[in-house]
């Protein structure tokens, strides 16, 4: 029960929904419980004394408790869903919520099927049980109660008698639960990574069909759904052993019953009315005794659905700055410095950094260029706190980042990503996403900037065009300039392009940059690039190898070294370039 402790702020502050789906089973059970008893009444009472013009009172009365019992029947099941909804959705906002401040670093190994598993499946396995499974292991515990009251109030050595084999089936029901939870938990985990291989398809189906990888994928698929058959036919078998010898207990119960009960009959201890109510009463607890397996099935899922909710409500967020957060939006100036930065990735062997040291001046640019993997991209993560260094520090304005709240962080640094992201929306709320207050003249205006105007005009709706899942619909480049619109809007003290210009072309490029020199005017700029021709109007020059600083200065000063990184990356670059100009000379 300590899974469902401590999911307890998500389901009691709506307890009076609770209380009334309680109190009105409470009356469904009672009156449930009466009906074995006006049957006695009406065996021993009216058929064998012949009492035959009580019989309409009596058909009235029953109509009047069915009528109440269906009038309680409702408000129970009605209060009943309510209180699982309700619950369930402050659940799933408060899961959502965390998803949304979890650190860089969680996402890392997370994989989206399996959260969305949590966000749907295991939050409605949940509600599930508080909605029905939980009124009902009330339900058996208030059916048992009463009706054992009667079955001892009619007759105490028949009542210890057909209670003699409870014992028995109350060790089946733990040995049942002991191993009908794990399995429960093998099948949510099977789900998930179900989940997981279907989003990873759809996600990237145009890969799998230009390199007819379909076969492949379908193969991938039977797999996971071969585990995820396999656990549940485990929970099946499970069940299967479990469940006839719950039935034959309840069934040995009921012929200790017969047997007894007859001779108590014959011997003039007991009326035949009373024995017939007592064989309903045992009906109506062998009942809920087996439905016990149902139940302990419904409490099995949600506890492993309530234990894979907490894995994520358990992450730690990100640590939040020191900075007041109700002082509002504080504009950076933008001075970056880092001090003896080094910095390992999780489950990494090599540092992703190592000892690195720089400033960049407010207003300056600064360039970054290195092999895949060399650490530029790790440099932009840090100043924006994706990640805390192992060592070192990192100044804005001369202030530690932990100075600052994320909010003025991330506020005052626009970041264009080497691989676009674009949502299910229309081009003005993606443009205007990071500064939803901002008209439509600086939406133009920034688009304009970015070199996205024009073509978003050539749109059937312009600016209202509605795209498709992760920008479908246009060409990397026009998303690449959608993305530096949206930085652009934000009005950044600190401007980030990591890889900006990857998917354009080069005259596409060269618009862009002519465009954001204007933009970078007074404010600070990390180009990360692969191309020379994007960082080369670059202050100052970062060359990076496995994590360290190996070279920098201006463009001018790097290509002087002949044996630098720099210049090998610019001789291979524009190696073409020059045998043109030397075919095109001695051919003049």
């Amino acid at each position: 029960m300590d899974t469902f402790k401590r999911l307890k702020d998500f389901y009691w502050p709506y307890k009076k929904y609770f209380y009334w789906s309680i109190l009105t089973l409470i009356l469904v059970s009672a009156i449930t419980v009466v009906y074995p008893m006006v049957l006695q009444f009406t065996i021993d009472e009216i058929i064998i004394k012949g009492e035959y013009p009580l019989v309409p009172y009596v058909a009235i009365g029953f109509i009047v408790l069915m009528g109440i019992k269906g009038a309680a029947t409702y408000c129970h099941q009605y209060f009943g869903d309510l209180f699982g909804i309700s619950s369930v959705f402050q659940l799933r906002e408060s899961l959502y919520e965390k998803l949304q401040f979890l650190p860089f670093s969680y996402y890392d190994n997370a994989k989206t099927g399996d959260l969305m598993s949590r966000l749907t499946a295991d939050v409605e396995g949940f509600r599930f049980f508080l909605s029905f499974g939980f009124s009902q292991l009330i339900n058996f515990v208030l059916i048992i109660a009463f009706s054992l009251s009667v079955m001892f109030f009619y007759s105490i050595p028949l009542a210890i008698i057909t209670l003699f084999m409870m014992p028995f089936l109350a060790i089946v029901v733990y040995k049942f639960d002991k191993e009908v939870h794990p399995a429960f938990r093998g099948i949510r985990k099977s789900m998930a990574n179900l989940n997981t291989k279907v989003q990873e398809n759809i996600s990237g189906i145009n890969t799998v069909k230009s390199l007819s990888r379909e076969d492949f994928e379908i193969n991938k698929f039977d797999h996971s759904n071969e585990d995820y058959k396999s656990q549940f036919l485990h929970t099946s078998h499970i069940w299967a052993r479990y469940f006839p010898i719950m039935e034959l207990i309840g069934n040995l119960s009921v012929v200790l019953l017969l047997a007894y009960g007859g001779y108590l009959v014959i011997n003039g201890d007991l009326t035949a009315g009373e024995l017939v109510a007592f064989f309903s009463l045992v009906w109506y607890i062998m009942g809920p005794i087996m439905n016990l397996g149902f139940i302990m099935n419904t409490f099995s899922q949600s506890k492993a659905s309530g234990e894979r909710l907490l894995e994520v409500l358990d992450e730690p967020l990100e640590l939040d700055g020191e900075e007041d957060l109700d002082s509002g939006f504080t504009r950076l100036k933008g001075e970056v410095t880092f001090e003896h930065v080094t910095h390992r990735y999780k489950n990494e062997k090599k540092d992703a950094l190592k000892d690195v040291t720089f400033t960049v001046k407010q207003g300056h640019t600064i360039g970054l260029i290195g092999a895949t993997g060399s650490g530029k991209t790790s440099i932009t993560q840090l100043l924006s706190r994706f990640y805390t260094p192992e060592s070192g520090s990192i100044l804005i304005d001369g202030k530690p980042l932990e100075k600052y709240s994320l909010n003025t962080l991330r506020k005052n640094i626009g970041t264009v990503l080497q691989e676009s992201f674009l949502f299910s929306s229309t081009i003005r709320d993606n443009i205007s996403y990071g500064n939803p207050d901002a008209d439509m003249d600086d939406i133009v205006d920034a688009a304009k900037r970015a070199q996205a105007h024009d073509f978003i005009m050539e749109l059937p709706d312009g600016y209202d065009t509605i795209l498709g899942e992760r920008g479908l619909g246009l060409s990397g480049g026009q998303k690449q300039r959608i993305s530096i619109a949206r930085a652009i809007l934000i009005d950044p003290a600190i401007l980030i392009l990591d890889d900006a210009t990857s998917a354009v072309d080069m005259e596409t490029e060269f618009k862009i940059q002519r465009a954001l020199k204007e933009v970078m005017d007074d404010r600070t700029t990390f180009i990360i690039a692969h191309r020379i021709s994007s960082l080369k109007h670059a202050d100052e020059i970062l060359v990076l190898h496995e994590g360290e600083v190996i070279e920098r200065g201006t463009h001018d000063e790097l290509i002087q070294k002949e044996y630098g990184n720099y210049r090998r990356i610019y001789d291979i670059q524009y190696q073409d370039r020059h045998k043109v100009f030397q075919n095109n000379g001695q051919g003049v």
